[in-house]
């Protein structure tokens, strides 16, 4: 595969996650993601365009390519069989793995990549539960359901957390609940929905209606 900057992989992995959440990746949404200028954007997209990367289309945006598509998803599978083998093999925490994987997903060996990932046996979700995809660019999203929506006494096992901000991230940590944890719902408030909820069968939490729809639990 050719090789790209760290610029143009950090836009192309920033339009992936636009165009999954469902989003159009515009000129000014592409500005927030990158923090820099809609001038920039324009110009970057349209050196991408020329490396059929993505179409573009001014005053609309853009959408990934197959080939640019493809990028995407060896650029996240880098960064998070990176994550994965910090977190497991290096004892980072899961409040750290991220901005260290993110310098670290730029390494562009295909080999060295295909060997971490049989280093560390194939896995197949990162240290926040988001899907590795596979050599071949495929990955597996678990059937899951937001904390959230769930109704009193029913439990699940945590299998994704949704936004990964450094202070959701310490939160989750401070309450004691990570990838795996057994979650019971106790109560549950009407007035902002907020939970009482049971972790592992040991200890209870209260926790927000926000914390609650950034966990994902598996039924059991």
């Amino acid at each position: 595969m050719d090789n790209y900057s760290f610029t143009e992989e950090n836009y192309i992995k920033a339009i992936y996650h636009l165009e999954t959440k469902g989003d159009v990746a515009n000129t000014n949404k592409l500005a927030d993601a990158m923090q820099t200028r809609a001038a920039s954007v324009t110009d970057m997209l349209k050196k991408l365009k020329r490396k059929k990367l993505v179409t573009y289309k001014p005053y609309y945006g853009c959408n990934l390519t197959p080939r640019g598509k493809s990028l995407a998803l060896l650029i996240i599978r880098r960064h998070r069989l990176w994550e994965f083998f910090l977190s497991e093999k290096l004892g980072f925490n899961w409040q750290e793995v991220h901005d260290v994987a993110e310098e670290l997903e730029h390494v562009g060996s295909e080999k060295l990549i295909n060997k971490l990932d049989e280093f560390l046996g194939y896995p197949k979700v990162d240290p926040h539960g988001d899907p590795i995809p596979d050599f071949k660019g495929n990955m597996v999203e678990p059937e899951q359901f937001s904390l959230a929506g769930y109704t009193l006494n029913k439990s699940g096992i945590v299998v994704k957390i949704g936004e990964q901000s450094p202070a959701l991230l310490e939160v989750l940590e401070q309450k004691k609940i990570g990838i795996g944890s057994r979650i019971k719902v106790l109560q549950k408030a009407d007035f902002d929905q907020s939970m009482e909820i049971k972790i592992n069968n040991k200890h209870t939490a209260h926790i927000s209606k926000v914390l609650a729809e950034n966990i994902f639990i598996k039924i059991v």
